[in-house]
């Protein structure tokens, strides 16, 4: 199956994953090399398994354009393009609260770029905010492994900003306003520790 993005350009594979050789892992860290995606994803089967909360990662959505019958019974799409998506990552519930939230990764060491995140989430995390949901970033610097978890509307105000030439949110300010999440094993990220804090002030 041939999949395009939106610009009409061949997906491939090898242009968005290319796999590490002879990399050592460090024995401190016993998942060190899992992308932030993966953590989430295990943190939230953890969750859904012990019912404390259904949070799922959304599907990136995909238009197909062709379609081959080999027999009546049976289709097989043979070229699709990835759609824009248009809100965030992740949605779910817990406690009766609507949770929806991006994760981001970053190398910078001091700030976190802005030109990580599309208008559109941050017009969708507003959105939610106006519905009184809960919305927020999951931000791992990925040089020192460091994840933290800031609200939309500590998030908001920097785009507001960007107009006057701004480009990223300092890690001072993310370590000030946000909240550092503690890797573990079971969770990995255990992102609704956090969650709770808010939702016991509420």
């Amino acid at each position: 199956m041939t999949v395009r993005y939106p610009n009409g350009k061949k997906y491939t594979k090898d242009a968005t994953f290319s796999p590490k050789k002879n990399v050592k892992k460090d024995e401190r860290f016993s998942n060190r090399g899992m992308t932030l995606e993966e953590d989430l994803n295990e943190t939230n089967e953890y969750y859904r398994s012990r019912n404390i909360a259904l949070i799922h990662k959304k599907p990136t959505p995909l238009q197909i354009v062709n379609v081959h019958y080999p027999k009546r019974s049976a289709a097989v799409v043979t070229e699709a393009y990835f759609k824009k998506p248009s809100t965030t990552d992740y949605n779910g519930v817990y406690k009766g609260k609507y949770i929806d939230f991006e994760a981001k990764e970053t190398k910078n060491k001091t700030s976190f770029p802005l030109k990580n995140f599309h208008d559109h989430q941050i017009d969708h995390m507003r959105q939610v905010i106006e519905q009184n949901g809960i919305t927020f970033a999951i931000l791992r610097f990925s040089v020192t492994d460091e994840i933290y978890l800031m609200f939309a509307q500590d998030i908001i105000p920097y785009f507001q900003e960007k107009d006057k030439k701004r480009k990223s949110i300092p890690k001072n300010d993310i370590e000030s306003k946000g909240y550092k999440v503690p890797l573990g094993l079971h969770p990995r990220i255990d992102y609704l520790k956090i969650i709770d804090k808010i939702i016991s002030n509420v």
